[in-house]
């Protein structure tokens, strides 16, 4: 139901449940798990892409006859999250959204660094319109994301917007059409696979966990890990490439 194809420094991992619109079940979340573990202790991947398969869709959210089937709530929540999943990755992760994307699959969407959608892709927060609520992030993380605002309208209408709107408020960072989705991932992917994955991972670690803290707190943080980037190998080879005019030979030390 997931798979991860690995291709120099990029990982793809791709939702491969199309019958069931790559609704999240415990088998999902599960193999995401495995793959995110198999991957964080990979020093060779760099870059993860998560993408899936099936006509206009990328995930609508959660399976909900398997979710209901679990009387125990909070073995619900356990068996079924992949936001914190995706979202304890020590590296970049860039979300290719090729369709829908729904509940819960825009909660794990909203768990990755970047989003490129395709001007087909569909967004929504129809939990509402249930009985239901966001469960697996998406209160807030979508908030933090495109402000309270556009958070709330999104949330408590359960309305759907489409690439345009996602793009204006933020929620996505590039539209791009169908057939260039994957490319322009990759490209990117490979773009930022050129850089330090000390500096990656460190200016990752500042930005993340900075929104939890206050400013004070926050330019301590970055502080203390630009200190400790000095002393990287990485720091050095950067400088020293600069010096010399050429590119520099990043191995992640």
């Amino acid at each position: 139901m997931v798979t991860c194809s690995k291709k120099e420094s990029v990982a793809t991992i791709t939702l491969s449940r199309p019958d069931a619109k790559n609704a999240i079940n415990t088998q999902v979340a599960a193999e995401l798990k495995d793959i995110r573990d198999e991957i964080c202790q990979d020093e060779t991947i760099k870059i993860v892409i998560i993408t899936a398969i099936g006509k206009a869709v990328f995930c609508v959210g959660t399976d909900l006859e398997e979710f209901y089937a679990l009387e125990n709530i909070a073995k619900r929540l356990e068996l079924f999250s992949v936001a914190s999943t995706i979202d304890t990755f020590d590296r970049p992760v860039i979300a290719a959204i090729g369709g829908d994307t729904f509940g819960q699959g825009l909660e794990l969407a909203l768990a990755c660094d970047l989003r490129i959608c395709s001007e087909n892709a569909r967004f929504g927060m129809h939990q509402v319109t249930d009985g239901q609520m966001p469960w697996d992030g998406g209160t807030q993380r979508l908030s933090r994301l495109v402000g309270k605002g556009n958070a709330l309208e999104m949330i408590l209408l359960g309305e759907t917007i489409d690439a345009v709107k996602a793009h204006r408020i933020g929620l996505v960072h590039q539209v791009v059409s169908l057939a260039e989705l994957m490319q322009v991932a990759v490209d990117l992917a490979h773009k930022m696979a050129c850089m330090s994955p000390i500096s990656l991972s460190y200016a990752k670690e500042a930005v993340k966990k900075g929104m939890d803290l206050t400013l004070e707190q926050g330019l301590r943080l970055e502080a203390d890990l630009y200190y400790l980037m000095h002393t990287a190998r990485d720091r050095t080879e950067g400088i020293k490439a600069f010096q010399e005019k050429r590119r520099p030979q990043f191995k992640g030390e």
